[in-house]
């Protein structure tokens, strides 16, 4: 469709997103500031509503500021916390009568798998940035302080993830709750406000008392949803820039194969079921079947392969154990394509990925302060290219994974090498396939 000079067809904006860490896992409130710049750089990647301050959404997803949470649970619920604990991003209803109900229903899922309540805190905001249309939808913005007895991280997650999906089971029909964040080692902070007005909104983000080592960012431009509280991003653990065009059929095949899902972690599965929603966006549903397989106990670099894989049938450039690996995984999960970049933190890593098509810009940039950044365009921040290290972009299928335990960075080809050589794929293969030739 063309009217005068302006043609339809041409208009393929998109998201725009990025992350930034300290590869050696060294917390500063830095990170956090240069996060935000970088996110106010990339303004025009979003859509603006007609009040001119309510955006589709942006927000951050951090690595959880460890020192700043026992400072406010010591102050709060005088309390030393111990060093197990999380702390959820919780949006809740204006409406007192819903948000008690809300409220009840989570504790009471919480405490049903073996969780602690330390207390509630209101997240202390702004509402002087927003827009008209952003304060009629706006929800009450809670964090839930939770500790658990004799578990570890894995187990103590997989019940988070139980607690949280059975309180968004029950609570349907309260369209103003939302979890935007349940887990150990990472917090959501997110809205329908403008990038710059995110740290005007949450003072949290303004104090210098809250140090962070990863911190994921995304700015929204809404194309298959309208905008809404809930559907800023990033999620759970993954931003997302791009479509997910094969969705009707990762959604069909998610329901289909979750009878036959299994791990020790999550006993009561069928309980939580459905794990993909059929409503939101295409990227909320990529980033639940992210979740739920981490939580299940996979590894994340194996979870984020197995959901977004390399173009690898017939492609040479792989060796004999990445080809055979990446054909087994083929048969338990069909690829959620794009075009798609992609972002995502565990708290522990910082990954960034392109899906097979490759569509989606994602430059990188490492200085020598150890600090690495990656986002849908160079020049997000303003860092003196004297002090850049090394610097690059990824590729179709490419991936690029910072660990901050180690300290370490591992490129596509590394991260495969690893996987492939965990168990006998080639051998699982010839031993229970049947290959059917064509005559």
């Amino acid at each position: 469709m063309q009217t005068g000079l302006y043609d339809l067809s041409e208009f393929k904006d998109n998201c725009g997103f990025g992350l930034i860490a300290h590869i050696k896992g060294k917390t500063s409130h830095c990170v956090l500031k240069t996060a935000i710049e970088a996110l106010t750089c990339m303004t025009h990647r979003g859509g603006i509503a007609s009040d001119g301050k309510t955006g589709d959404g942006c927000g951050l997803l951090l690595q959880k500021p460890d020192s700043f949470m026992r400072d406010i649970a010591k102050s709060l619920f005088d309390i030393k916390l111990p060093e197990l604990y999380a702390v959820g991003s919780v949006m809740l209803s204006q409406n007192k009568n819903h948000r008690s109900n809300a409220k009840i229903t989570m504790e009471k899922n919480l405490h049903d798998q073996g969780l602690e309540i330390v207390g509630w805190r209101k997240v202390p905001t702004n509402n002087d940035c927003l827009g008209e249309i952003a304060l009629k939808t706006i929800p009450v913005i809670e964090q839930v302080f939770i500790t658990s007895r004799d578990m570890d991280k894995k187990n103590f997650n997989a019940r988070l993830f139980v607690a949280k999906r059975k309180s968004e089971i029950a609570l349907t029909s309260d369209n103003s709750f939302y979890i935007a964040s349940l887990a150990e080692n990472i917090i959501s902070y997110k809205g329908l406000m403008m990038p710059v007005d995110l740290p005007k909104f949450y003072l949290d983000l303004g104090n210098p008392l809250l140090e962070t080592a990863i911190c994921i960012f995304h700015q929204r431009f809404s194309t298959n949803t309208s905008p809404k509280w809930p559907l800023a991003q990033p999620f759970r653990m993954l931003a997302h820039n791009g479509e997910i065009n094969t969705l009707s059929g990762n959604r069909n095949w998610s329901l289909a194969r979750t009878p036959k899902l299994k791990t020790t972690l999550l006993p009561d599965l069928q309980e939580v079921t459905p794990v993909v929603n059929n409503t939101g966006s295409d990227s909320s549903s990529l980033d639940n079947m992210l979740e739920f397989m981490v939580a299940g106990g996979m590894d994340l670099h194996k979870a984020v392969r197995m959901l977004v894989p390399p173009a690898w049938d017939n492609n040479q450039e792989f060796g004999i154990e990445e080809r055979a690996y990446f054909e087994y995984m083929a048969m338990h999960m069909e690829p959620w394509d794009g075009p798609a970049g992609i972002v995502i933190t565990d708290g522990r890593y910082a990954v960034c990925t392109l899906d097979r098509n490759g569509l989606r810009p994602s430059r990188w940039v490492l200085t020598n302060d150890d600090i690495i950044t990656v986002a849908s365009e160079i020049g997000v921040y303003g860092y003196d290219p004297k002090n850049v290290t090394a610097k690059g972009r990824l590729g179709p299928g490419d991936m690029l994974s910072i660990d901050t335990n180690s300290g370490t960075i591992m490129n596509a080809a590394q991260v495969d090498k690893e996987l492939a050589s965990a168990n006998p794929y080639q051998a699982w293969l010839n031993e229970r396939t049947i290959k059917i030739m064509s005559s």
